[in-house]
């Protein structure tokens, strides 16, 4: 074989090794990486929808504490999301979460990146677990420590600021 056929050879394998690369680079980026940064970036703009009031009752005396805007997740997809990806969560609105059963719940703050107070609720309407403060973007669970129907997501430090504690209750009217 001659030079100049064994230098075109090499020349055409070289072309060909960067098309794979290339096209390799491309469909792995394409099925990975920036899907999932555009829908991040698409769900950090998922705005609060008021579907209903929430009211904090004091155990001892029945007063109100303080009352909340609320979205509902009532469903196993809106559940699962939450208020992951979100930037933002006015200061008097939260998440109630509707379980199917009352049983031991267990939510984490992977892909929240708001700060919250998360309170498991009992089917009676009690307050039985109260997370305050929550780190944001953390993969641990935060459990009831009792069988919850409801759980309340509410910024962080909320429940302190109202003086909401464990055996308080709550209220709610969902207007979808």
């Amino acid at each position: 074989m001659s030079k100049t056929k064994k230098n075109n050879r090499s020349i055409y394998l070289i072309i060909l090794l960067i098309v794979i690369v290339g096209l390799a680079v491309y469909f792995l980026r394409k099925s990975g990486g920036e899907t999932e940064l555009e829908t991040q970036s698409e769900a950090l703009n998922i705005p609060f929808r008021k579907q209903g009031e929430l009211l904090f009752t004091s155990q001892v005396v029945g007063d109100t504490l303080a009352v909340i805007d609320i979205e509902v997740a009532d469903n196993n997809q809106l559940r699962a999301r939450g208020l992951m990806y979100r930037r933002l969560l006015p200061e008097n609105a939260g998440m109630l979460f509707i379980q199917d059963m009352e049983e031991m719940q267990s939510f984490w703050m992977k892909n929240t990146y708001i700060p919250l107070d998360i309170l498991f609720v009992n089917r009676e309407k009690a307050i039985v677990t109260i997370h305050a403060n929550t780190t944001p973007l953390k993969e641990w669970n935060y459990a009831s420590t009792e069988p919850a129907l409801y759980v309340v997501e509410v910024n962080a430090g909320f429940s302190n600021r109202h003086n909401i504690g464990v055996g308080d209750r709550i209220e709610f009217t969902i207007s979808k």
